[in-house]
Parts: structure tokens; C-alpha cells; sequence
């Protein structure tokens, strides 16, 4: 298996300053780099490759001496990151999305460097020291133990601190003990998540908390002139704010993914396309949507209750311990009586009530939305091929 594990970084006030000017010096070689690729096909209808570049990185040490003196690995990583996204590019391009050409960076915004192997750093755990060429020995807080084999590593600024992320490879499963249990498991917005056990885990809605104080340090920020050194301030606190919002909505998936894992054998959850379903409504100026306003909100609160970090978080946890993840088709499964099968509409009079129309079964509509997923789940493991939630006849 793989694992990434993410550590702060304590440079000194000299560390730091050699910190920003790597970010400085990479984001200038991303820049040329993209403007070469730019003109290459703008003049001669040709594409310039990732390793060509890479090969013009040996003139590069007498001519840029400041750039090379951080070593030829994280410079490859800079062109290599360049390279995925004229990638990605080409892929939007050919699947029929918003192509996104590369942009060029302002050093503003241009916040990590990657070493694609294991030259030009060295992570030292007994004594607590990430080496990076040209920078020196960085204090680390290894808050845990690493596993596997260290492969790669990435230098990240987030606003006034810095943090490394390390890739580690061959990482050895730790299986849990079976317990016996299944669970299904539905996602929303009222409550995060409620299971087939009739549990529930409210949503804490860190973006909703957090709007009054989003909101005002973004009109700190517009009333600061630009370029200036409140302005600068201003910016950095609303980064503080933002990350202090995602880290809630993080840690929330950490422990009830965990919690999952710790207790049940099968997981089955709803197979989700969240990515469509966050999709704008505002459509073109010929077709304008409707109810624009009303989707936006929506999508705000579905980006606000973390659905697939969570998901993310269950399957990957559920691979180092031996656990099944199944997802299951969601349709029907809220219209759906748990007890005796009848599909309807009027089944749910409300976002919490399930009332069957048929049978007069009565249970709360998400714990009912699990059963079924959680039957489901069941089905198609005894029968990978089979739909087990589709509508009867």
C-alpha cells in the first residue's frame, strides 16, 4: 500500500528566507518553462516534451547558478508539475469539458515544490531533521511514526507556516479483528451521516459557522490597498480562516471514518458523483438556468458537509485494515420502504419522516435510506454483477 504523511515544519528566520526564495526561483523555471512550450507550438506547431526540458536543465547550472543551487531533482519536479497539467489539458480537451489551458503563476500563489525521488532531501527521525539542499537542516514535529519505504516529498506553504508531506511506499497492512457487523451507511446534509443502526452524526457545517468571520476579513482584504504590507496581513487571515475550516470539516471525516472501520466489517454507502452533483446551474446567455440561486446554495452545503473527503477517508483507512467498502447504486433509496419494499415519492412527506404509504411503516428517513443501502451492499457482494437496487417491476 501506499501512505502520505504530512508534517510541520519550524524553519529558523535564515531557513525561511531560503524557503521563499526556492518557491521564488521554481515558480520563474515554471513560468519559462510554459512560455517555451507556448512558443514551441505558437511558431512551429511543436510540442515540447517534459524530458527536453529536463535535458536543457544542465545548461541551466552556468547560466541560473540561483536556481540550480537547490539541485536538479526539485527542478524536474517543477517541469514534471508543468507536465501533468498540459496532461490534464489535453484530456478536458478531448473529453469535451472547460479546457483550462496551464496558466502562468505569480509567486503569490505558486506554495509547494515536489521532489519526484530521494535526492536533494533526507527526513533524519532520531533527531527530528528534514535536509533540503540548498536550505540545510530543518527542525520537523514528526507527531508519528512513518511506515514503508519514503519515496517522494513535498514542500508546502500554508500562509505563515510551512509543512512537508512525505510518500512512502510498501506500507504494510494492519488488519483488524472481524467483528461480525455490516453497516449501511447514508450522507446528508441535516446529519452527516446516519447508519442502518439508526446512529446519527450531525453536520457541523464549519462553512456556515465560519461565514460572519470569512466574511469579514474578505472585506478587510478589499479594503486594503494592494501591494501593501496590510494588505498582506489582511490576505493571511483569511487564509488562517479558511484552513481552520477545512481542518474541522477534516478531522470530522478522520474520526467517523474511523469509527466505521474500528466497528464494522462491510460498509456499503452510496455511490455518489459528487462532482455533477456540485455542478453550476447558471447555464449559457442563449439557455440561463433556473432557480440558480437555489442551486448555489445547495452546492455550498453539499462542498460544506465534506462528502467525499469522508468517502476518501473510510476507503482508504478500510484498506489497511481488512475491511469491505461497497458502494452501492443510489437511486430509489430514499423512496424506498425498508420493511415491505414499496417505492414511492409520497413514501417521504418530509426531509426527516419516512411514512410508508403501503404498510404504514414509520422510521426516520435517513436510518431507513441505510437499511436499504446496507441491503444492498449485501446483495451485490453475494452478487458482484448484480444491481441489487434497482426499481422492481
Amino acid at each position: 500500500m501506499f501512505r502520505a504523511y504530512k508534517f510541520v515544519l519550524q524553519p529558523t528566520v535564515a531557513q525561511t528566507r531560503r524557503l521563499e526564495s526556492l518557491l521564488a526561483v521554481q515558480c520563474e523555471l515554471y513560468n519559462a518553462a510554459l512560455e517555451e512550450r507556448r512558443g514551441a507550438w505558437r511558431r512551429e506547431g511543436r510540442r515540447v516534451t517534459r524530458f527536453e526540458q529536463f535535458a536543457e536543465l544542465a545548461g541551466l547550472r552556468e547560466v541560473r547558478p540561483d536556481v540550480m543551487i537547490f539541485g536538479v531533482c526539485v527542478a524536474r519536479g517543477t517541469l514534471t508539475r508543468l507536465d501533468l497539467a498540459f496532461t490534464a489539458f489535453f484530456r478536458r480537451v478531448k473529453a469535451g469539458q472547460k479546457p483550462g489551458y496551464p496558466r502562468f503563476r505569480s509567486r503569490s500563489r505558486f506554495d509547494s515544490v515536489s521532489w519526484p525521488d530521494r535526492s536533494g532531501w533526507a527526513l533524519d527521525a532520531e533527531r527530528r531533521r528534514l535536509r533540503v539542499q540548498g536550505v540545510g537542516q530543518i527542525k520537523v514535529r514528526l507527531h508519528r511514526d512513518m511506515q514503508g519505504i519514503p519515496q517522494t516529498a513535498t514542500l508546502r506553504r500554508e500562509g505563515r507556516r510551512w509543512v512537508c508531506v512525505i510518500f512512502c511506499a510498501e506500507v504494510a497492512a494492519a488488519p483488524l479483528a472481524p467483528t461480525g457487523r455490516a453497516v449501511g451507511v447514508d450522507v446528508g446534509l441535516a446529519n452527516l451521516v446516519a447508519t442502518s443502526d439508526s446512529e446519527f452524526v450531525p453536520n457541523l457545517q464549519p462553512g456556515r459557522v465560519l461565514a460572519a468571520r470569512v466574511a469579514g476579513a474578505q472585506r478587510a482584504v478589499a479594503r486594503k490597498r494592494r501591494g501593501s504590507a496590510r494588505r498582506r496581513k489582511a490576505v493571511a487571515r483569511l487564509a488562517e480562516l479558511r484552513r481552520h475550516e477545512a481542518n474541522i470539516r477534516r478531522d470530522v471525516a478522520h474520526q467517523v471514518s474511523r469509527a466505521l472501520i474500528n466497528r464494522y466489517d462491510l460498509i456499503a454507502h452510496e455511490e455518489l458523483a459528487i462532482a455533477n452533483m456540485v455542478r453550476t446551474a447558471r447555464g449559457t446567455i442563449a439557455e440561463p438556468g433556473t432557480n440558480v440561486a437555489a442551486k448555489a446554495g445547495l452546492n455550498r452545503s453539499i462542498n460544506d458537509a465534506g462528502w467525499a473527503t469522508l468517502l476518501r477517508f473510510i476507503s482508504y483507512k478500510a484498506e489497511s485494515a481488512g475491511r469491505d467498502v461497497i458502494a452501492v447504486r443510489a437511486a430509489y433509496t430514499s423512496q424506498t420502504c425498508s420493511s415491505c419494499g414499496h417505492i414511492a415519492k409520497e413514501n417521504r412527506p418530509s426531509q426527516a419522516v419516512f411514512r410508508c404509504q403501503a404498510c404504514g411503516h414509520t422510521t426516520h428517513a435517513d436510518t431507513n435510506a441505510a437499511v436499504n443501502i446496507l441491503r444492498a451492499g449485501l446483495a451485490q457482494r453475494r452478487c458482484p454483477g448484480r444491481e441489487a437496487n434497482q426499481q422492481p417491476a
